[in-house]
């Protein structure tokens, strides 16, 4: 089995334009002719579309907009018009996310185990010359790990203000507990020796070495694939095993650098 690392035992680039499915190319093609005409340096897309597993109806169509520029108001406004504008004409699709980075960030040695690794890997050439062909070739190590998911433990108070407010609780539940799923695959990854983005592969990576706290993780999938309002499950998540998690992280691989404010 690969476990998603190409000959040489590196992280192979996941996705590609051949996968989307039919039923959401064209979503993807209304974002490509509506990419900015000036400022652009590469689009990207990432996550279930370009993997090929999205489903009509839950899953969202995310991209990644390198600029030549730092993302000013103006660049935010466009892309949250563009998210709306999305949205609403293919009903396929449940909600669009549209990241914007400087090309220059996202190359520096600061995000070179972060977002650079993000582009490199997990993202697909939308428009644009590819960044990845900057950018190292990555191993699923202990420094990969820690730069990408070592900052679980600065998360946690934001994510228990959020819990006290009286916010609607569903993006709270969707991005936590897919954080969590992420920390925890992660936390294992250089032991499990390879590199997937499927939540529920994942979770059985981390039970193999952590089968105690198995089920935690496995209510943070099922959160994060089908989110609820549960009060309740957050605060559990929240509080007793994201410290704990955050705990183990920081033991194994230490913390991430820290990044400007």
């Amino acid at each position: 089995m690969s476990r998603g690392l190409d000959a040489d035992g590196y992280i192979a680039r996941e996705g590609s334009l051949d996968r989307v499915p039919p039923s959401f190319a064209g979503a993807v093609v209304a974002l490509q002719r509506q990419l900015p005409a000036t400022g652009l340096h590469s689009a990207y897309l990432y996550g279930s579309v370009p993997r090929g597993n999205a489903v009509p109806g839950e899953s969202d169509l995310d991209a990644l907009l390198a600029l030549d520029h730092a993302p000013t108001d103006e660049d935010r406004a466009w892309a949250k018009a563009a998210e709306r504008r999305i949205d609403a004409a293919f009903p396929q699709v449940n909600g669009v996310g549209i990241l914007l980075e400087s090309a220059e960030v996202l190359l520096s040695e600061l995000e070179r185990h972060d977002m650079g690794w993000f582009i490199a890997c997990l993202c697909t050439p939308l428009e644009g010359p590819d960044l990845a062909e900057q950018l190292p070739r990555y191993r699923p190590d202990s420094l990969l790990a820690r730069e990408t998911n070592g900052d679980l433990a600065p998360a946690l108070p934001r994510w228990r203000e959020r819990l006290a407010s009286d916010a609607d609780l569903l993006p709270l539940a969707r991005g936590a507990s897919r954080k969590l799923v992420r920390t925890g695959f992660t936390l294992v990854m250089p032991r499990w020796g390879g590199w997937t983005s499927d939540l529920d592969e994942s979770v059985e990576a981390f039970a193999a070495y952590y089968p105690e706290h198995a089920e935690q993780l496995r209510a943070a999938a099922r959160l994060g694939r089908e989110p609820v309002a549960d009060r309740a499950l957050l605060t559990e998540l929240i509080d007793d095993f994201g410290p704990w998690l955050a705990a183990e992280y920081e033991k194994e691989h230490g913390t991430k650098a820290p990044r400007p404010d």
